[in-house]
């Protein structure tokens, strides 16, 4: 009888997976704490092994190929049955405890929710809380210790909190159906009436940067309204109030339906990244746990 073999490392699996979420190899390689030399190196190799170029590379990162893209799908399904695995067979501490995540509501409303579910599968015994707070009032309650674990929109420093990357976003121009806004470029968004997150929030602070940028200020709008919500600021958009600017993760339903329309311009790009926000001596317990198991399915 013939020995069992992978077909290759399944470490070269694992480096392939970083590179096509991160979109550089350079960003990959940090995220697996390993050289850039040896993340190209490990891709060279599952190419050789496979017969096959996996990504198209350029100036601005690379790309999956169509074999890339067959092979994404095909890893996606051994990582899940690993993970599968590792639960059923684990011999390992049942791990206890409860924990308490402060997220912005874009976040909490529209990513969290996935995760939350496969930790509850794989931690049944830890006790989960979730709070929604906007940006500031999250880092407000990691530097005061009331919650050991943030997830953030926009670019706020802290001076007793550590941002980490989470997952970049983009940020996009909605008005409903029946709206005759006909704008191709910032400046023609002047004399519109605007809707805005309240001071504070992550998404209000990255609008306002880049409106700044495009050389646009509130007094440019004939009206700016503040709305304390993400989704009363959808429905008062679909009601015909007036424009705003809105994560497209949050409006995937909404789109689908019909009831929003994306305005595209062709000068204004708005994208970010959403943070997580940690202690300074870092996650520990539960905490700790959770960030790992989150990190470890980004983009699966």
């Amino acid at each position: 009888m013939n020995s069992f073999r992978f077909p290759f490392d399944p470490e070269l699996l694992t480096t392939f997976m970083a590179i096509a979420q991160a979109g550089r190899i350079s960003a990959a390689a940090k995220n697996l704490n390993i050289s850039q030399p040896s993340a190209t190196a490990h891709l060279q190799k599952l190419e050789e092994e496979l017969r096959a170029q996996l990504f198209e590379r350029s100036v601005n990162g690379v790309t999956l190929t169509s074999a890339g893209e067959k092979l994404l799908d095909h890893a996606r399904k051994i990582h899940g049955l690993l993970e599968e695995a590792a639960s059923q067979v684990s011999e390992s501490k049942v791990i206890r405890g409860h924990l308490t995540v402060a997220a912005s509501t874009t976040i909490a409303t529209h990513i969290l929710p996935a995760y939350l579910v496969e930790f509850r599968k794989r931690y049944p015994h830890i006790q989960f809380s979730l709070e929604i707070a906007n940006t500031e009032e999250v880092l407000k309650k990691i530097r005061t210790r009331q919650t050991p674990l943030g997830l953030v929109e926009g670019h706020a420093r802290s001076s007793a909190a550590r941002l980490e990357p989470f997952i970049d976003d983009e940020i996009v121009l909605v008005t409903s159906p029946q709206s005759s806004i006909t704008a191709r470029k910032a400046s023609d968004l002047k004399g519109q009436v605007l809707l805005m997150r309240e001071q504070g929030s992550g998404t209000r602070a990255v609008i306002e940067r880049a409106l700044k940028k495009a050389d646009l200020r509130q007094k440019d709008f004939s009206e700016c309204i503040d709305i304390g919500s993400s989704e009363a600021i959808k429905s008062a958009v679909i009601a015909g109030l007036g424009i705003a600017f809105v994560s497209r993760s949050s409006i995937q339903n909404e789109l689908a339906l019909g009831k929003l329309v994306v305005v595209p311009l062709t000068d204004l790009k708005i994208s970010r990244t959403f943070y997580w926000a940690l202690p300074s001596g870092g996650p520990i317990g539960p905490a700790a746990e959770f960030h790992r198991f989150v990190n470890q399915r980004k983009g699966l």
